[in-house]
């Protein structure tokens, strides 16, 4: 079992940045691989990016790729995703989950949420 437990979020104007974090408690956190996702107001919770348990390997959706960052500091317990050069359309709220299995994409794979932190991007 593993908490999860999202901040960082914020209002930011286009083309600026923000950095979100996952704080985990419970069961050892180098033991989840991590995924990030976002929801829109009436649409689907999306894949973002994924890191594996040790953070040697990440995954982007193409949305984002080259813009966004995830990382992960075990010694803190903590997932990171690291937000450049913002759109209005990454407006959402974000979400960070946790296996101990790696499941990327596989946004119904994952067996632990946190709460969501609310990402708003202004034009």
């Amino acid at each position: 079992q593993v908490q999860l437990v999202e901040s960082g979020g914020g209002l930011v104007q286009a083309g600026g940045s923000l950095r979100l974090s996952c704080a985990a408690s419970g069961h050892t956190f180098s033991s989840y691989a991590m995924g990030w996702f976002r929801q829109a107001p009436g649409k689907e919770r999306e894949f973002v990016a994924a890191i594996s348990r040790g953070g040697g390997n990440t995954y982007y959706a193409d949305s984002v790729k080259g813009r966004f960052t995830v990382s992960r500091d075990n010694a803190k317990n903590t997932g990171y995703l690291q937000m450049n050069s913002l759109k209005p359309e990454d407006t959402a709220v974000y979400y960070c989950a946790a296996d101990p299995v790696w499941r990327g994409s596989r946004r119904n794979e994952y067996d632990y949420w946190g709460q969501g932190t609310q990402v708003t991007v202004s034009s």
